[in-house]
């Protein structure tokens, strides 16, 4: 089995930015609310010509370019979102003809904000087997498409945006040590959209009942949340043979700041050691993770030879954690 590391990033965030107080002028509420509750300022929003694919293809791009890869020595595309162009086919597809890798098979990946960890376990496989050498892995969502622009409780949590990251063999030591992957179908309705699929087709009811956006119980979410960012790091840390105290960086999945801190303690870790951005982009789902590893290593937090740890949970339920130790110079 290869060593497989991280050998290039990319991202790429809309310019419009929507801050807590353009929300607070159609909706009753107010920017100190929403920091105290959530820790974020600001978060990005696509102009509505823009695609989940585009700004997908975006990211890969740049992460091609950093890992120093042309389009068809790419072999295998990986997309995580739940902000799909289409139903069918896959955004993947649509990316894999915008970036010319034209050797490349292309598939989505849904499991909602851990999407980006669930592909890197996945695109870790075909490299450590040697079925493929490079693997492109991107999260993108557009969750502005999805989200209730009147609902307060949700509206103010989500922004667009995708990460990118390509797959391929590194020196042995190095790059990917562990992947640790959960699920609990039993909190589906813990959050989730009702509407748009086979169980309840797109029709006059579902849109009037404003069914096909995400619709969020946050106390459970939260409890949820804070248990299993703790419980997946741990496990993935003890399959690498790591103790918290190995640990270099945290990146999490950007949901809430609470969520976050809950985790900094659990860990033991202090706060130089957490990779937040939530502040300036809100949870972009699958794309909160690759964002803010790219945002790490562009600014010279995340050096070769780092202990880092990637852990998220998402809708599903989901969540999953990754340990590696940093490949690149």
């Amino acid at each position: 089995m290869k060593s497989v590391g991280i050998t290039g990033l990319g991202s790429s965030l809309p310019e419009n930015i929507v801050t807590n107080r353009d929300i607070a002028n159609y909706l009753d509420t107010n920017d100190e609310w929403i920091v105290n509750r959530t820790g974020i300022s600001e978060r990005r929003k696509a102009e509505e010509h823009i695609l989940t694919s585009d700004i997908c293809a975006e990211a890969a791009q740049k992460a091609l370019d950093d890992a120093g890869l042309k389009p068809e020595e790419i072999d295998l595309i990986i997309l995580a979102t739940m902000t799909p162009d289409l139903v069918f086919p896959a955004t993947a597809c649509m990316v894999q003809e915008k970036i010319g890798a034209v050797n490349a098979a292309a598939m989505d990946l849904e499991a909602a904000c851990t999407g980006f960890i669930y592909g890197i376990a996945t695109g870790q496989q075909f490299v450590a087997t040697g079925m493929y050498r490079n693997v492109l892995v991107i999260g993108g969502e557009l969750m502005s498409r999805i989200v209730d622009w009147e609902d307060r409780n949700t509206c103010i949590l989500f922004g667009d945006g995708a990460g990118a990251a390509v797959l391929s063999p590194v020196e042995d030591g190095c790059g990917i040590m562990t992947n640790y992957l959960g699920s609990d179908g039993s909190g589906l309705e813990s959050l989730y959209v009702p509407a748009g699929g086979a169980k309840r087709p797109t029709c006059e009811e579902t849109v009037k009942q404003r069914e096909h956006f995400v619709r969020m119980n946050g106390s459970e979410v939260f409890k949820f949340a804070v248990r299993v960012m703790g419980d997946a790091s741990i496990k993935a840390l003890e399959k690498a043979g790591l103790g918290k105290e190995d640990i270099d960086f945290l990146v999490p999945h950007q949901a809430n700041i609470r969520i976050i801190e809950a985790a900094t303690k659990r860990l033991g870790l202090s706060k130089d050691k957490v990779i937040a951005n939530i502040d300036k982009y809100g949870n972009m789902s699958a794309a909160s993770i690759p964002v803010a590893l790219e945002e790490a290593v562009t600014n010279n937090r995340i050096k070769k030879g780092d202990i880092v740890l990637m852990v998220g949970f998402g809708g599903g339920l989901t969540w999953g954690a990754t340990v590696m130790k940093w490949n690149k110079d």
